[in-house]
Formats: C-alpha cells, sequence, structure tokens
C-alpha cells in the first residue's frame, strides 16, 4: 500500500489536532479530506511528509516507516508536496523555481527542459514563465506550487488546498492535471485537503470529513452525500448603508460622532420596527450586542 496513515494522533499543549485518524490509499486513487480550517487537514499532511512527528500510530510511505530517520530519507524521493502556503522564493522566476525542484528531484539533466516545458504548459503559466514570483498573482503562485509538486510525476502527492485563490477557469484546468496522474494513469496516489465538496467530487474517488482531528464520515462522495447530503442551504444578504443614508440617519435622529449606551437603547427603542426594540435587551454582557455593550463599558 503506497500510503499508509494508522491510528495516529498528535497533540498540541491541550489541542488534539489528529485524533486516532487511519485510512490508506493504493495507486490510481485520489482520496480527499474535507473539514473547516483548524480540522487538523494540514497536520495529517506535516505527519505525512515528516514535518512533524506524531505522538503515536504509524505513518509509511511505500513502506517506509516516515518516523523512522534512515527510511524517511528514502520515503521522501517519492512525495511531491504542494504546502498550504507557497515556498517560493520571490526573486526567482516561475521558470526557475521549476528548473530549480527538476534538479532537487534528480531529473536526468537531457529531460530537465522537456519536463519543464510541460509542467509549464498544463498549469497554463505560459505567460509568466519570465515574471518573478514576488509579482505573480496568489492564483498564479498556486499554480506554480503545484507544478513543482507534480514536476517528475512523483508516485506520492499531497496537495494542501491547491485551488485557493485560483480562478474558475484555471481550477479546471488544475484538476484535470491531478485527474490524470492519479485515476486516469493510476500511476500516482494522490493526497489533496480542500474546503470545497465540489472539488473533492471533481477529483476524488474517495473522501473523509475532519472535525476537531478525527474523521465524521469517510467513503464514497455518492455514499457521503446520500448519508449526510439532506438539509437547507440558507442566504442571508444584509443591507449596508453608504456614507450618505448613514449621515441622514444621524441627522434624523440627532445621533452625534459618538454615543452612549442611553442613547443607543433610545435609538432603537424609537424605531417602527418592533425586531429594533427586542434588541434593546440584547445589549447586555451575554446578549448578541456584547461587543458593543463592552464598547460602550470601555467608553
Amino acid at each position: 500500500m503506497p500510503v499508509k496513515f494508522a491510528g495516529v494522533n498528535k497533540r498540541y499543549d491541550t489541542t488534539m489536532a489528529v485524533d486516532n485518524v487511519t485510512f490508506g490509499l493504493e495507486y490510481g486513487e485520489c482520496f480527499a479530506l474535507l473539514g473547516v480550517s483548524g480540522a487538523g487537514k494540514t497536520t495529517c499532511f506535516k505527519c505525512l511528509t515528516g514535518v512533524v512527528r506524531p505522538d503515536s500510530g504509524e505513518v509509511k510511505i511505500n513502506g517506509f516507516d516516515i518516523t523512522n530517520n534512515s527510511q524517511f530519507q528514502q520515503a521522501r524521493k517519492m512525495i511531491g508536496y504542494c504546502p498550504q502556503f507557497d515556498a517560493i522564493f520571490e526573486g526567482l522566476t516561475v521558470r526557475e523555481h521549476l528548473e530549480i525542484y527538476a534538479a532537487l528531484k534528480c531529473i536526468k539533466t537531457e529531460f530537465r527542459a522537456q519536463l519543464v516545458d510541460k509542467a509549464i504548459r498544463e498549469m497554463d503559466l505560459d505567460s509568466y514563465v519570465n515574471i518573478r514570483a514576488n509579482n505573480l498573482s496568489g492564483g498564479n503562485k498556486r499554480k506554480m506550487s503545484v507544478a513543482m509538486a507534480m514536476l517528475g510525476n512523483p508516485p506520492i502527492v499531497f496537495l494542501d488546498e491547491p485551488s485557493t485563490g485560483v480562478d474558475p477557469q484555471a481550477k479546471r484546468f488544475m484538476w484535470n492535471i491531478v485527474s490524470k496522474i492519479s485515476t486516469l494513469r493510476k500511476k500516482s496516489a494522490v493526497i489533496i485537503t480542500t474546503h470545497s465538496m465540489e472539488e473533492a467530487e471533481a477529483l476524488c474517488t474517495k473522501m473523509g470529513i475532519m472535525v476537531g482531528g478525527n474523521f465524521k464520515c469517510f467513503g464514497s462522495s455518492q455514499h457521503i452525500k446520500d448519508k449526510y447530503g439532506t438539509g437547507y442551504e440558507l442566504e442571508v444578504k444584509i443591507k449596508t448603508l453608504d456614507e450618505a443614508e448613514l449621515n441622514e440617519l444621524k441627522a434624523r435622529n440627532s445621533i452625534g460622532d459618538t454615543m452612549s449606551m442611553n442613547d443607543c437603547k433610545n435609538f432603537l427603542s424609537n424605531q417602527q420596527n418592533n425586531v429594533a426594540k427586542d434588541l434593546v435587551q440584547e445589549l447586555s454582557a451575554d446578549g448578541v450586542g456584547s461587543q458593543f455593550f463592552e464598547q460602550f463599558q470601555n467608553g
């Protein structure tokens, strides 16, 4: 099994970042780790790549134990990793980045230029090859980071939120590349972390949703949708006042540039809207207006 992650635990002080997480991956599979920020996805990646050592459990890449220093040197040669935050050299161009990574991955000299050109073309970076990294947009930095991870078709690929900040067209383009090397060619095993169910569905053969460091559900996209997909999505749009409307409101209610607690309560009580009147009692330490209450207390 190319990737084995069994019974892994990792604690930071009092926070259990990874709590008894287990999964495995074969070649030709793409696995999605879904979850909100702080769920433990990136810590799983750090354990898989040897950046941090798990407190307990087993982490193996192609049979090599990541926690064993001598075996880790063999395991790391098989990994392509796109971290959550772009690991780039701001003064170097896109091409220079890829050439450096081709050398670091020990790709034979006669193949480097060809593979670098292929990576640039596949990630649609042709227009930016000679642009320094600090002048790239956030989306193009992400595309370059994914290109560096994919360079040389590593057998194990870890992509930590690869499409963050990438425009929809480029995102689809990236998905095609990831899908091609994993589920179509079946030469690589890919693990991807994402906030997007759409991205997970487009790429992955199975997925797990992490909450508080452990899996709350695990399986194929259809299985998870069938079991947990019921419910409603509520979209709320709140009207905000422009400066002219705000000044008119202040003049109409004799409000100056500052407001006391009593001013605020009087303003709400005088509104025709019953909801506004109900908010008066919420201006308290434990009400929904607690932040306003604290500001009034502090003058």
